[in-house]
């Protein structure tokens, strides 16, 4: 393996239902959001990566009640080889990295929203980062 993950934390985590009108709202009509899944990396150092994979739930009409419900999630990723190909790092980002932490993420993010009384959340328990990846590329 061309690297190694050294540590992981929640970097942020965002839940806020606003008022009661729309916990009741959101709780009836669960199924008119959409969860989004965003990867962004910044460079520690040489051989150091920070990998940010968020989950958010998010409204699939604007004319909806909102909740802010966002978890960024810090995976710290070290490189074993050097002289690494830009596509080879970009896969240890997009595909490796988020295919191995996104299990502890959902675990987290359902918490959340079970210990909030939203018993019907469903949040897909595996994602197809590879079949992202290659959706990605081509657009």
């Amino acid at each position: 393996m061309n690297y190694k993950i050294i540590g992981k934390y929640i970097k942020d985590l965002k839940f806020n239902i606003p008022n009661p009108k729309t916990f009741f709202l959101l709780s009836k009509n669960i199924s008119n959001y959409k969860i989004n899944i965003d990867i962004k990396s910044n460079q520690v150092n040489q051989n150091i990566i920070e990998v940010l994979t968020s989950l958010s739930l998010l409204p699939i009409k604007d004319d909806f009640e909102k909740i802010e419900t966002k978890i960024i999630y810090s995976t710290i990723v070290e490189l074993h080889k050097k002289n690494l190909q830009k596509e080879e790092i970009e896969k240890i980002i997009l595909i490796k990295v988020p295919t191995e932490i996104y299990f502890e993420l959902r675990q987290i993010f359902v918490f959340l929203f079970e210990n909030s009384g939203f018993k019907d959340v469903k949040i897909n328990e595996k994602v197809d980062f590879e079949k992202l990846y290659r959706v990605k590329k081509v657009q």
